[in-house]
């Protein structure tokens, strides 16, 4: 099965897992309360700044990021956090779709994958 390190795991899902200098997130929901996109989205940031820490990595090392919006009317909303976070020096590659998320007070999900530094 290989070196496989699991964090935050529960009966259900583990928020990060390592694996072959690998990171792979778990979706990253708000915990904030607030219904403005840019809130939610700065605060998934920053989960994802804290899971990839704890994984041995960093936004720098993020190879790839979905993005699930509730509405695609938030897009611009969702890039303002994200453009202010995002490693402008390392960039990954990106896809942002409408989907339906699992909470209708969630407007913004995003999921990563990283490599270990």
């Amino acid at each position: 099965m290989g070196n496989i390190q699991r964090l935050g795991s529960g009966e259900r899902l583990s928020e990060a897992v390592v694996a072959n200098g690998f990171v792979f997130l778990s979706g990253m929901v708000p915990e904030v309360a607030s219904d403005n996109v840019t809130v939610q989205t700065a605060d998934v940031l920053c989960q994802i700044d804290t899971w990839l820490a704890q994984a041995g990595s960093d936004k720098a090392h993020i190879l790839e990021a979905t993005i699930f919006l509730a509405d695609m009317d938030d897009y611009a909303g969702m890039n303002a956090a994200w453009d202010a976070w995002v490693d402008t020096q390392n960039t990954p590659a990106r896809a942002c779709v409408e989907a339906k998320l699992a909470k209708p007070e969630w407007r913004v999900e995003i999921k990563v994958s990283a490599l270990v530094k």
